[in-house]
């Protein structure tokens, strides 16, 4: 076993038998962060149940009791958040800590733009590394100021104003730069209005309803949509309960597919239509998946994933998919390396701006694996034989928690086992990753392969 103080923990996944069981993921990780942030906004008391424990979500929480918030964790596992009202933060005391949250990081600063003060941000090495500009863009435009010394990546401050309402058209799809924008215009007199390309994840819009807002989006002519925020208006206190994480359910889902024989069902997955294009495009590539009791809680869509073993196909996914499943494109990797033929994947330049470059860190560990594949700019092309590759490989992570459990997935169903170089990094979206796909039957080892 690997000591606690070890730099790193490596993490073993072997061949294992057929996966079984019903089973529970961790909660939404943008619907936890959203919980949190605009329950600290409404002016009184948000119950929230089934909130994400991960450490991204937890910087989130820390950051919004520094900005005044009064937040805490029941004995039963309820998290209660006491608002203070919009424009009603204070100034924090300390630097807002991000860690390995891009989200939070990107979110946070939208909301603090409207702030009469100054904030200080931070990160982990890789936060620090990822371009924070496609945020700075529109709210300096609407009177904040950022300043930083690295051209706009972390550290940094934002000197929060009295901002102008804005018309903003996002050159590329992107939620959380949507998102910012409709945080900061919050406090903002006046409409703001976000036209974005082709849809995002839609979670700030529907939370920020189901907090009493109003919000309009239409759908153009041109197949753009058009978000429309008054500023300035009361959100009031909200109960929610945070769905498992449609991302989290992908490592599982993907893991039983490729294992022959499995039968696994994953209850209470978030299903929104702008979330659920890996499950779409594992059905066309022939995945035994069965979606169950479809309902809707909280504006979101919410439904059980029944999935079973059995042979892929090699397919074409379709480039206008990706913002509907671009976190789960590591996974979908992985399941195209067990496909029969060719999984041509492509318009897929922001992995490359993640928490790592997912594509290339994805390409390098799987021809390590023995899988034959071509690297494009924008995507992977993945030539699947229809059995098990090679395995055998130790992958680096690059400190990217997606990196880490899909080579763990692939590691399950290989012919020789898949290391990862550290595997506490998975405790950033799913913490007890390892835990609950042992429940199911799946074999892990602490430490080296070899």
């Amino acid at each position: 076993m690997t000591s606690d103080t070890s730099p790193f923990r490596p993490v073993t996944a072997s061949r294992s038998p057929a996966l079984t069981g019903t089973v529970n993921v961790p909660g939404d990780k943008s619907i936890s962060h959203r919980s949190l942030i605009l329950g600290s906004l409404a002016t009184g008391e948000t119950r929230v149940s089934g909130l994400l424990e991960g450490e991204d979500v937890l910087r989130t929480a820390a950051a919004m009791r520094a900005l005044g918030a009064d937040i805490y964790k029941d004995p039963s596992g309820v998290w209660h958040i006491f608002g203070r009202g919009v424009g009603a933060l204070s100034e924090p005391d300390r630097v807002l800590d991000m860690g390995n949250s891009g989200t939070a990081a990107r979110l946070l600063m939208g909301l603090v733009a409207s702030c009469p003060f100054t904030t200080f941000f931070c990160g982990d090495e890789s936060l620090h590394k990822r371009p924070m500009g496609r945020i700075a863009l529109p709210i300096t435009e609407m009177g904040a100021k950022i300043s930083s010394r690295s051209e706009g990546r972390f550290p940094l401050a934002v000197t929060g104003n009295q901002l102008m309402p804005i018309e903003y058209e996002l050159p590329v799809a992107s939620a959380q730069v949507k998102s910012a924008i409709m945080l900061a215009a919050l406090d903002t007199a006046g409409i703001t209005r976000i036209t974005e390309p082709r849809p995002s994840r839609d979670h700030t819009e529907n939370m920020l309803r189901h907090f009493g807002a109003e919000v309009t989006v239409t759908t153009l002519e041109n197949g753009a949509r058009e978000i429309t925020l008054p500023g300035q208006q009361e959100l009031k206190p909200a109960d929610i309960v945070v769905p498992g994480d449609p991302s989290s359910a992908a490592f599982l889902v993907v893991a039983a597919a490729i294992l022959p024989g499995s039968d696994v069902t994953i209850l209470n997955v978030g299903l929104n239509p702008l979330r659920d294009g890996l499950f779409e495009t594992l059905a066309e590539m022939g995945a035994d998946l069965e979606v169950l009791n479809i309902r809707i809680e909280a504006g979101e869509r919410v439904g059980d994933l029944h999935i079973k073993g059995g042979p892929l196909q090699g397919i074409e996914v379709p480039v206008g998919r990706a913002p509907s499943m671009i976190d789960e494109y590591p996974v979908l990797f992985v399941a195209a390396a067990f496909a029969t033929g060719t999984t041509v994947m492509k318009g897929l330049r922001e992995l490359r701006v993640k928490e790592s470059d997912r594509l290339a860190t994805m390409a390098a560990g799987l021809k390590a694996c023995g899988i034959s594949l071509e690297e494009l700019e924008d995507g992977l092309i993945i030539e699947g034989t229809g059995k098990a590759p090679a395995g055998g490989a130790t992958v680096s992570t690059e400190l990217d928690h997606r990196i880490a459990m899909s080579f763990l997935v692939l590691g399950l169903a290989s012919d020789q086992p898949v290391t990862v170089d550290d595997g506490r990094v998975m405790e950033t979206s799913f913490p007890g990753f390892v835990q609950l796909l042992e429940s199911m039957g799946a074999l892990f080892s602490q430490g080296s392969s070899s």
